[in-house]
């Protein structure tokens, strides 16, 4: 569902008319789509050139500029929120000329023939939610111990057993033995059985006290009773926060940190 005006819309504008509608487009702040033949120069900290091509350019009203190929998610050339943008019309081609301030960088989009071109003022109010995988659970974990408890040192993780892998293996504050199972969703019996197993086959390979711990954002009220009247323990992690320590702490020093437990 579309909010606020309708888009402007111009299938094969020439070059004069395209100029006028993106001087008034970046004035305004609206976010723009442009499809063409174009080249493009770069000047900042390096320097580049795109030789002509049909492509996709967006300037989004936020003022970063993104250049596309027919083929992959990646831009090609782009530039970051905050640029100054202009539009001017020279000899067989229109220039969009996209300034950053500081570093100094300067993109040049030469387009010699505009396909489609549009002009859209967009809606944009929703909350973006991302939600972690059971592998980026595991990872958070590893990073931060104390998701699962106070003292906690994971020692290994997928652990092979007999009854399978182990999520996190580690030790509490008190020196017991802890097998940590993890699920994304809402664990039921089925994830308090295997938590069991694991237990047990530890149990009787180590000779010794090891505590079962179920990771999970909920769990059923089956699950609940059965984890209760087996021993174990339940410990309620959020995705959302397993995200948020991912982001802040980055994809490469989470590898790093996972290797400072082993």
């Amino acid at each position: 569902m579309r909010h606020g005006k309708p888009a402007t819309i111009s299938e094969n504008p020439s070059l004069d008319e395209a100029e006028d509608i993106l001087n008034k487009a970046f004035s305004e702040r609206r976010t723009v789509l442009i499809v063409g033949n174009c080249w493009v120069e770069y000047q900042g900290r390096a320097s580049s050139m795109l030789k002509p091509g049909e492509r996709i350019a967006i300037v989004k009203e936020d003022g970063s500029v993104l250049i596309h190929r027919s083929r992959g998610y990646e831009p090609v050339n782009w530039q970051p929120p905050g640029c100054i943008l202009q539009a001017q019309r020279g000899e067989g081609c229109l220039t969009i000329v996209s300034v950053r301030r500081s570093p100094r960088e300067t993109v040049k989009i030469f387009f010699d023939k505009i396909l489609f071109l549009s002009v859209l003022e967009l809606k944009d109010e929703g909350e973006f939610s991302l939600y972690a995988s059971e592998e980026d659970m595991r990872r958070a974990i590893l990073m931060e111990p104390s998701i699962i408890e106070d003292g906690f040192k994971p020692v290994e993780y997928e652990k092979k057993i007999e009854p399978g892998f182990i999520d996190v293996y580690g030790v509490d504050r008190e020196g017991r033995m802890v097998v940590v199972e993890i699920k994304r969703r809402t664990a039921g019996k089925e994830a308090v059985l295997q938590l069991a197993k694991y237990v047990e086959a530890l149990r009787a390979d180590l000779g010794q006290e090891v505590r079962g711990i179920l990771a999970a954002p909920d769990i059923s009220r089956e699950a609940g009773k059965l984890l209760i009247s087996l021993g174990l323990s339940f410990k309620r992690v959020d995705p959302r926060r397993c995200s948020q320590i991912l982001s802040r702490i980055g994809g490469g020093a989470g590898e790093k940190k996972i290797m400072d437990f082993l």
